[in-house]
């Protein structure tokens, strides 16, 4: 952001001006490490979600439309507000020193203090650049992330991260369809994406679910408002070796409004009252999230032709469960199979006992969804269900992991998960 001012330089500027470049450039150095707890976390957890970036984005307008005393006093407020929201005390110190003359560049602060601060001004530079992006590419009204096949009654809220675009999207799952309700700004790991070892601190891609909710009572202030832990690694990261563990959706500490784009250790970190809205609404175990390099947006309809395709197919697994016909079974499993850890050979008599106490009555499959996630490498589905037999009230709820191989699903995973 340039700007390019001429107003009279107010009384104490200059000190203000210097006191805001400290304030943005060296707050973050002492937010690094985990501290006590103070009162200052609890008060950005009454701060509505989204309100800080929000009007953020209102002083970005205003000094596009020439409005810079309003942008200033706005800006003032902000940072008065959010004293720990680095990126409003640039934004405020730029238009503090636009009052003088022209702006060369965002984050115009003393050469020593850039030349000190070079990182760490990179990143709020690239933050900025990343919410102003978030705030002209909206996704297309009604659209949804390409990977939501189908979800069931029972997922209430997704959310889908764009790693590309440093965001989070809430959604909430109504009987009239998937409405996109929230979204926010993100970091994600040091190293970037596409994690692989642990400790590479990258965050990973694919499609995850909610584990737990941790009581922030029991966490570090390191860890702000709370966490979400997340199932990484899932069947599908095991299956092609990769490691590591401890991957969170979590807050800030009380000294740190956000950070920068990649500034974390392979976790996905938001201001606290963005996370404490995602804590208080989304449900555990039941609630996918899909972490992508860069979410494709469509329209709900389009994807309906490849779900039902993928729907006859597991009517076809469902049919030949019903049967009672081992073989047949066995044609829709990959030979690297797994369920719950014992190989395909290790529980095919297993199948055969779990079939045969059946007796060929019919299953139902309740409560129905699947993800769909696309790399470089394959494609895969991650189905979950509850299986009801004809004549129970209740079964197990299973999922499963199905990769494509030439025009065929095959199932590579399988386990009860409730």
């Amino acid at each position: 952001m340039l700007l390019n001012l001429s107003l009279a330089l107010p009384r104490g500027c200059r000190a203000l001006l210097a006191l805001c470049c400290a304030v943005a450039l060296l707050q973050p150095a002492f937010a690094a490490k985990p501290m006590a707890r103070k009162p200052a976390l609890a008060a950005q957890h009454q701060a509505r979600d989204g309100d800080a970036e929000a009007r953020l984005i209102e002083i970005y307008k205003l000094v596009g439309q020439a409005k810079t005393r309003a942008a200033l006093a706005k800006a003032e407020t902000l940072v008065r507000d959010h004293p720990s929201f680095q990126l409003a005390q640039l934004v405020y110190g730029d238009l503090l020193t636009a009052q003088v003359g022209p702006v060369r560049s965002f984050g115009d602060v003393p050469h020593a203090t850039a030349q000190s601060s070079a990182q760490l001004l990179a990143g709020l530079r690239e933050e900025s650049q990343l919410r102003m992006r978030a705030l002209r590419e909206r996704p297309p009204a009604g659209a949804i992330p390409a990977q939501f096949l189908q979800l069931s009654p029972r997922n209430r809220h997704a959310i889908a991260i764009d790693t590309s675009r440093a965001r989070l999207y809430l959604f909430e799952n109504k009987p009239d369809g998937i409405k996109l309700v929230a979204d926010y700004y993100i970091s994600v790991g040091k190293s970037g994406i596409e994690k692989a070892v642990e400790g590479d601190l990258r965050t990973p891609l694919g499609v995850y679910y909610v584990t737990s909710n941790l009581d922030p009572k029991s966490l570090k202030d390191f860890y702000g408002a709370g966490a979400l832990p997340i199932n990484y690694p899932n069947p599908y990261d095991a299956r092609r070796g990769k490691t590591g563990s401890g991957i969170w959706l979590h807050g800030t500490p009380p000294g740190q409004f956000s950070r920068a784009p990649k500034a974390t250790d392979g976790c996905v970190v938001l201001a606290n009252p963005d996370l404490l809205r995602i804590v208080k609404t989304v449900e555990t175990r039941t609630t996918p999230v899909v972490i992508a390099n860069s979410l494709k947006w469509v329209a709900p309809a389009s994807v309906q032709p490849d779900s039902r395709r993928f729907a006859d197919v597991l009517q076809a697994w469902r049919n030949a469960k019903a049967t009672g016909d081992v073989d047949a079974m066995l044609g829709f499993y990959t030979s690297d199979f797994s369920f719950n850890g014992k190989t395909l050979a290790a529980w095919t008599p297993l199948l055969k006992v779990e079939l045969t106490r059946a007796r060929g009555r019919d299953i139902e499959l309740k409560d129905l969804s699947f993800l769909r996630w696309t790399d470089g490498t394959a494609e895969t589905m991650v189905v979950t269900f509850g299986e009801v037999a004809a004549g129970a009230r209740t079964g197990p709820v299973k999922r499963q992991y199905w990769v494509r191989q030439g025009p065929h699903w095959k199932i590579f995973y399988e386990g009860v998960i409730g």
